[in-house]
């Protein structure tokens, strides 16, 4: 199913995803709904479930906190893809249950508003408005099962119920 996508330049701080007032925040939907708050207030308000981050360079650089990808999986931010992530801030997302891909033709090929349909198996993400394809190493099987189970935290506990 194609989402709309949100479109970012560079190096995009932990800060600027979710203000530092927000850190004793725990649930990720109030997290949300602030997300970028400083940069483009209101934006919270006009993501739908599933819609996409388009990011330059750098993108999550600065905090190690997992609150600024929290707040955008609270907001309803379905995938990230960026030319590249800040190590931590990338982890930060798969343990999270956040789909982070690294394709620079995407972001380069795509402007904000387009619809993007994105397959984490075959690595094959769909600009549904330019009827443009894309490809993108796909994640190792045991990322996929993170993803699909909502984050490690949760992979580890159904597959620990499993064995028991």
């Amino acid at each position: 199913m194609p989402h709309k996508c949100w479109k970012f330049g560079n190096n995009i701080s932990t800060d600027e995803i979710i203000s530092t007032q927000y850190m004793t925040l725990t649930d990720i939907e109030e997290l949300g709904r602030h997300v970028f708050e400083n940069i483009r207030p209101g934006m919270s308000q006009g993501i739908a479930a599933g819609d996409i981050l388009l990011v330059g360079k750098n993108m999550g650089y600065g905090s190690s906190r997992e609150h600024a990808p929290l707040a955008l999986k609270g907001a309803g931010i379905g995938a990230i893809i960026a030319i590249s992530f800040a190590r931590l801030f990338y982890r930060n997302c798969v343990n999270i249950g956040m789909p982070v891909i690294v394709s620079a033709e995407t972001v380069m090929g795509s402007e904000e508003g387009d619809f993007l349909s994105v397959d984490l198996e075959t690595g094959m993400i769909m600009n549904e408005t330019k009827k443009l394809h894309f490809r993108f190493d796909p994640f190792p099987d045991f990322i996929n099962r993170y993803l699909k189970k909502g984050g490690l935290i949760q992979a580890l506990n159904e597959e620990r119920r499993t064995v028991v």
